[in-house]
């Protein structure tokens, strides 16, 4: 079981989630778009003085800004996926370079995603669904009880896909994959509010 705090961080308010696994305290954050005052508030809140992971829904730079100066004040292996990896070390594969509102701070991954992959947090298990569309190398993140969707799935609305590795086909597979999921979870996107699988199932118009 996890706890989660989340808030918007940044120019363009990409969700940052800390989740701590309940029984042995172990944490991680999902995206961080960038290292500031607002990112180490939250951490605050959530008593977080080591991560275990940094968690990278995909690698667009309004979400991996942040994550080389929060590594290297929290810790935490950097997971992203194979083909959105090289994010992290070139500003013109983010495309902050070409959109970016803050420095990029280079760095590498520490753990490279594939579908089916289950990262292990504490007691929690977090299993890696591929959902490329957005971006090449979308991921979400699935427990028993959350899906942290990244750009792919909002209330409402999905990730766009006119960006360079976007992709409008391989989104709506995605989305097929995701509404196979059973069973409710609650959707923690990269924009805006959280939502229910179960209410974009049914009211959701890309997802019917």
């Amino acid at each position: 079981m996890l706890d989660i705090i989340g808030a918007p961080i940044g120019l363009y308010a990409t969700n940052c989630y800390i989740i701590t696994d309940t029984v042995t305290g172990l944490s991680a954050a999902v995206d961080c778009a960038v290292f500031n005052t607002d990112c180490e508030r939250l951490l605050r809140r959530a008593c977080v003085e080591k991560l275990e992971y940094i968690l990278l829904t995909h690698g667009h730079f309004d979400h991996i800004c942040g994550v080389k100066d929060l590594k290297e004040k929290y810790g935490g292996k950097i997971c992203i996926s194979e083909a959105d990896a090289a994010c992290l070390s070139d500003e013109y594969k983010s495309l902050n370079a070409r959109m970016g509102f803050a420095e990029q701070g280079l760095t590498k991954a520490d753990i490279l995603l594939h579908d089916g992959d289950i990262i292990t947090l504490g007691e929690t298990k977090i299993n890696v669904l591929a959902t490329p569309g957005h971006t090449a190398g979308s991921v979400c993140f699935v427990t028993g009880n959350e899906i942290f969707s990244g750009d792919t799935l909002f209330r409402l609305s999905v990730g766009r896909t006119d960006l360079p590795g976007g992709n409008g086909r391989n989104l709506m597979n995605s989305l097929k994959k995701i509404a196979e999921i059973t069973g409710e979870r609650r959707v923690y996107p990269g924009h805006g509010g959280s939502t229910l699988l179960s209410f974009e199932k049914e009211n959701n118009s890309f997802m019917r």
